[in-house]
């Protein structure tokens, strides 16, 4: 094999998987107040819906219902993912908030379904609906939401199972301004097709939102390069460096939201592969590309690893 065992050990190493991913307490915290306020308004909005007899506040308290869901199950996979790597899950279960992610994306585009469905149903024959108090309903879920999004919005950035909770909220919070419009046009003109309309057009927005978080969660879930490391950059990067004659086996991946790990087969002159070697490397690869956790074995140009017989 080639000049490896001390490369793991020594720098930035397999000690970067016990530390948890970005913004454990402070997500946990926010997740929390946001449920709170999602499931108090939740019950406002079937009460509404059922008074009114909309189909859009119906739907927008089905999606909060959704985001009750989704917050909830934000704030398990985040507790879950705390958990301490085993013999068996060596890299721990960061993954769960992946996982997460991609079930609060599968759910937005399976109630959007069922919501325009119905709405579908409904334009043929729009029943009556109390505009007056529709609209004041909708225009308190639209404040509820807001506070939602304003205190998630520190978290989004740098952890894709908090965004799949923030996208909850942001697509229910335009569902509320749809409702709003709805109702006005329904008070002003008596245009009763105008909510089943609204729940189309929410349905719409709300599998638009959703396609690119299932498309980020796939794309980690399948070990893709994250989006802003450029992997033949990279490469030309390490085999600039000084005494570096090739680079074989390179592999870069995102284990959880804000953990990159790379892994290659570094070839070097003969002499070469030393302690400064490892160092330069690590430090290329921390400093320009953004990745800590990295795994190099250093193998000398003569090296040929013999082949595997089974």
């Amino acid at each position: 094999m080639g000049i490896a065992g001390e490369s793991h050990h020594e720098g930035h190493g397999h000690a970067h998987l016990g530390h948890a991913p970005p913004g454990g307490p402070d997500n946990r915290r926010r997740l929390s107040i946001t449920l709170i306020l999602v499931l108090v308004y939740m019950v406002a909005e079937v009460i509404g819906g059922l008074l009114t007899n909309s189909l859009a506040l119906l739907a927008d308290a089905g999606h909060m219902l959704g985001d009750a869901a989704a917050l909830a199950l934000a704030l398990f996979a985040i507790w879950f993912a705390g958990r301490p790597a085993s013999s068996r899950h060596t890299f721990g279960y960061h993954r769960t908030e992946i996982l997460a992610a991609l079930a609060n994306g599968a759910a937005l585009v399976a109630v959007a379904g069922i919501v325009c469905v119905e709405a579908v149903q409904r334009l043929g024959d729009p029943p009556p609906v109390e505009g007056g108090l529709m609209t004041g309903v909708a225009a308190g879920g639209f404040v509820i939401n807001l506070a939602g999004l304003w205190i998630l919005h520190g978290g989004r950035k740098d952890n894709l199972n908090v965004r799949g909770a923030w996208l909850h909220v942001f697509t229910d919070m335009l569902g509320s301004v749809q409702a709003v419009v709805a109702g006005v046009l329904i008070v002003r003109f008596g245009w009763t097709w105008a909510d089943p309309l609204a729940s189309i057009l929410i349905s719409g927005l709300v599998v638009y939102s959703a396609w690119a978080l299932l498309r980020a969660s796939v794309a980690v879930l399948m070990l893709s390069a994250p989006l802003h490391v450029d992997v033949d950059e990279l490469h030309d990067a390490i085999v600039s460096l000084d005494g570096v004659a090739g680079v074989c086996d390179l592999h870069v991946w995102t284990i959880t939201s804000g953990m990159h790990s790379m892994s290659a087969h570094v070839v070097v002159e003969d002499g070469r592969g030393d302690r400064d070697m490892l160092r330069r490397v690590r430090q290329l690869v921390h400093e320009r590309f953004g990745i800590d956790h990295v795994t190099i074995q250093l193998e000398p140009e003569a090296f040929e690893e013999p082949a595997l017989r089974f």
